[in-house]
């Protein structure tokens, strides 16, 4: 991959991450298909250590409603991994999550707010809804906000929620993926594409995270859902059209 290209996903990285619109659906889809499913897996994680980069600038403490939420998508991560990196990920799928993941943000978002302090329990809950945003799509930030949400917490409450629990996901996929790609001796030209875009992450992750605050953190999950129903209607469009060439 060019470098320019790398910056480019960098840059859409950030706000596609840190919003419930998933990053896969965005970022994921403008990796170019013919690089191998280990390759693709390695360029989304470099992104995603530029926004765990960013997150641990903002971060003072793991907490351990954090570590806890991290236990199932590690282990959901392990067992599945070939599955979702060789069978997932396609244009048709990514639809299926935006709209699975858009179903779930909608009827949480009913929930009254009710509670202002996290417990272990929850931590539990985030982690699993973390798992489910394995399956592209869904957006580990919409799952882990309607798991907020179903829990009581009000929308920033559940948007501050979604950013703790990143860190130790995003940080511990980040250097898994690290140590394989360490092992594989990729090329100078190669390793440079992987930091140009996890320098790029990292830079519009912070800008993303604040935007987010200031702007979006109270927004009603319907109108990221109306979003996330348009893109999935979008991609199989475009689908359908290729198909029918």
């Amino acid at each position: 991959m060019r470098p320019a290209r790398a910056v480019a996903l960098g840059l859409l990285q950030g706000p596609t991450e840190l919003l419930p619109i998933s990053s896969s659906a965005h970022v994921g889809l403008l990796i170019p298909r013919e690089e191998p499913p280990a390759a693709r897996k390695e360029i989304e994680v470099a992104l995603h250590l530029g926004t765990a980069i960013a997150l641990a600038l903002e971060t003072r403490s793991v907490t351990r409603v954090a570590l806890v939420a991290a236990a199932p998508p590690a282990l959901a991560g392990l067992a599945f991994e070939r599955v979702v990196e060789e069978r997932l990920g396609t244009p048709v799928t990514i639809a299926a999550g935006l709209v699975a993941g858009s179903a779930a943000m909608v009827a949480a978002d009913r929930v009254r707010p009710r509670r202002a302090k996290p417990e272990l329990v929850d931590g539990i809950v985030l982690g699993l809804a973390q798992a489910a945003a394995l399956f592209p799509g869904v957006s580990r930030s919409g799952a882990t906000r309607a798991g907020a949400r179903a829990r009581g917490f009000d929308r920033r409450a559940a948007a501050e929620l979604s950013r703790e629990v990143a860190l130790p996901v995003l940080g511990g996929a980040a250097v898994l993926k690290g140590y394989r790609l360490a092992r594989r001796r990729p090329a100078a030209s190669e390793l440079w594409a992987l930091g140009a875009s996890a320098a790029a992450a990292a830079v519009s992750t912070y800008g993303a995270l604040r935007a987010e605050r200031a702007l979006a953190a109270d927004a009603p999950l319907a109108a990221w859902a109306a979003y996330r129903t348009a893109l999935a209607a979008v991609i199989v469009g475009r689908v359908w059209h290729d198909r029918s060439r």
